[in-house]
């Protein structure tokens, strides 16, 4: 069985599949046209499909046909014990996801399939959509080698919604009937990483993301007699500092916090002071004990400096993702299997996390698996240079579709294989 060879004889249907994908993006939770099209393409495959009830997701079920040992494959399973045994509850289950949302970003890549609707896929969702389905139909020609069940996860809103959350609340975890015993995730980018080279790390992989809202209110007045009014703005740039000052004093180095001020507003004339001066900040974190010390620490240093000032600060701390966190075991066990799959020379250990978010980390949380990075830089671009994801001028190597599609599978068979010892 070479799930690679078996993936790159359909690698001109991932090709147009992308591309479609790639024309019609679309953001949020509802993602109608998304659906409809990975519904079409998972129609005829031996899979139980359901539909959200909140959220345009797909979950599709796939019945293994084999037994466990019964899949020729001498890997370690990376479960960290004798996995011979078919599991209690039933026989076991791996998670496959795919985020499907795009962007409220103007396409500015020049592509003859770009986008035209004022979306755009630059995080890569496209890529990350078909790879699942061509998972779906590698797995479903070698079900006979499945030994248990495997769960497709097309999840629509990573990007801000929270959609990981909204589907296990609906049930994702559990779709095959017992909770799933293992999960994996890819995610391209654009830059960073040479074409198919697969990048994980056990641990911190990605990390928890807040925001932090302030509102400083002040007493507005004329710009020439300030010691009349309450100036807001003078101590919006004291906490601005302050923030700064906050992550490397109390912080330890080795769990580091990353506070960026995105948003910083007040006023509307130069010799008006105003009444309230607006802060937003984006805050990073990679441990929930430095995310729950940032959260208590930042609003305490918020509304302290307002009151030192005479000022009211109102404060508000949205938290949103969790960090990602790799189970050691499963990370271990992606670089096995991408190396014996792809070639070890395609497996690059990733030294420190990247500090972007996502939600899948909501399914680290409940099932152990790992997140692994697939490098997709165009041909010719520089990694070191080239346009990141999120950027409008974003662009993605689609060689990396069928190896992708191949990876997914062959993790789902030969953790599901679970050869004892």
């Amino acid at each position: 069985m070479d799930l690679l060879d078996d993936a790159r004889t359909f690698a001109d249907d991932l090709t147009a599949l992308r591309r479609t994908l790639h024309a019609e993006p679309e953001t949020g939770l509802a993602l109608p046209r998304t659906q409809e099209r990975v519904l079409a393409e998972l129609a005829g495959l031996p899979l139980e499909v359901q539909t959200g009830e909140q959220v345009g997701s797909v979950v599709a079920v796939l019945r293994g046909a084999g037994r466990a040992n019964d899949t020729g494959s001498d890997t370690d399973t990376g479960s960290g014990s004798d996995t011979g045994a078919e599991p209690a509850g039933g026989r076991a289950t791996v998670l496959l996801r795919a985020d499907m949302d795009g962007l409220p970003v103007v396409e500015q890549t020049g592509l003859d399939f770009a986008a035209t609707n004022g979306n755009m896929h630059a995080c890569g969702h496209d890529l990350h959509t078909t790879m699942l389905i061509g998972a779906a139909r590698l797995l479903t020609s070698h079900r006979d080698r499945l030994a248990g069940d495997v769960v497709l996860m097309f999840q629509p809103g990573e990007e801000g919604h929270d959609g990981a959350r909204h589907m296990i609340a609906e049930g994702v975890l559990e779709a095959s009937g017992r909770t799933a015993d293992a999960a994996y995730a890819l995610h391209v980018t654009s830059a960073i990483f040479d074409s198919n080279t697969v990048a994980t790390r056990p641990g911190p992989f990605m990390a928890a993301s807040d925001v932090l809202h302030v509102g400083v209110i002040g007493a507005g007045g004329h710009g020439s007699q300030p010691h009349l009014a309450q100036d807001p703005t003078v101590v919006a740039a004291e906490i601005v500092i302050a923030l700064q000052t906050l992550v490397t004093r109390q912080f330890d180095v080795f769990d580091p916090v990353v506070i960026t001020v995105g948003s910083l507003h007040a006023g509307i004339q130069h010799n008006v002071i105003s009444e309230r001066a607006e802060i937003v900040a984006t805050v990073r974190s990679f441990s929930p004990e430095a995310q729950r010390k940032v959260a208590e620490r930042a609003v305490r240093l918020c509304r302290g400096i307002a009151e030192a000032h005479g000022l009211a600060a109102d404060v508000r701390w949205e938290e949103q993702y969790p960090a990602t966190v790799n189970d050691d075991a499963q990370a271990g066990f992606v670089d096995r299997i991408a190396g014996e799959l792809l070639g070890p020379e395609r497996v690059r250990p990733m030294r420190a996390p990247l500090a972007g978010s996502e939600d899948f980390s909501r399914v680290l949380q409940a099932v152990p698996g790992a997140m692994a990075f697939l490098g997709a830089t165009p041909p010719g671009a520089d990694p070191a240079s080239a346009p990141f994801n999120h950027s409008a001028f974003a662009d993605f190597d689609e060689a990396v579709l069928p190896d992708g599609a191949a990876l997914l599978a062959q993790l789902a068979i030969s953790r599901l294989s679970a050869p004892a010892g």
